[in-house]
């Protein structure tokens, strides 16, 4: 974690990446998708690698390796674009009828801040989530993980620049990953 001179700096750094990332939750929640886009670095890298069940000793196995292994997602903003406009077509078999979703977002920790904590510019973090989704009548998914994001200030405002996410499943049950973490 990074080691900060003042404190109370850190203290709210660490309340504005909170709130951020509160009100990323809830744009998803209320399929705000398009709200939720501009939150993201036209930059953006967007990876979700596959974990796998490995023996131990073994750990460096257990996600697909970035590069040179299938992903789950491993996307920029012009497919994340892409999906976006995709479900709100309307014509989204995936997406009819639409999913009830509640994203929880816990456990955020700041690893680095740069410059500093009073004027950062760039942030990484990690955090823990929850994706609960409901669809139709019994469709449940409950996806729990871990995410590695790297937020930007860009013209005053956070957007993310990297997200990295570790689901703790390594067998999705879910039907389709229409949703976003």
């Amino acid at each position: 974690m990074v080691v900060a001179n003042d404190p109370l700096a850190m203290l709210l750094l660490k309340q504005d990446i909170e709130a951020f990332l509160y009100h990323e939750a809830n744009l998803l929640d209320d399929r705000r998708y398009e709200d939720w886009l501009a939150l993201l670095a036209d930059d953006v890298r967007y990876w979700v690698p596959m974990r796998r069940n490995v023996k131990f000793g073994e750990l460096e196995r257990e996600f697909t390796r970035e590069g040179q292994d299938i992903n789950w997602f491993d996307e920029g903003k012009q497919t994340l674009t892409q999906r976006v406009n995709q479900i709100l077509t309307g014509v989204h078999w995936a997406e009819e009828p639409l999913s009830r979703i509640s994203h929880l977002v816990t456990n955020v920790e700041i690893l680095e801040a740069s410059p500093t904590a009073a004027d950062a510019a760039e942030v990484s973090l990690r955090c823990r989530f929850i994706i609960y989704r409901n669809r139709v009548e019994t469709e449940t998914d409950i996806l729990v993980g871990r995410r590695e994001d790297t937020l930007r200030r860009i013209d005053g405002e956070w957007r993310i620049a990297q997200r990295k996410v570790l689901l703790d499943q390594s067998v999705l049950l879910a039907k389709n990953l229409t949703f976003f973490f």
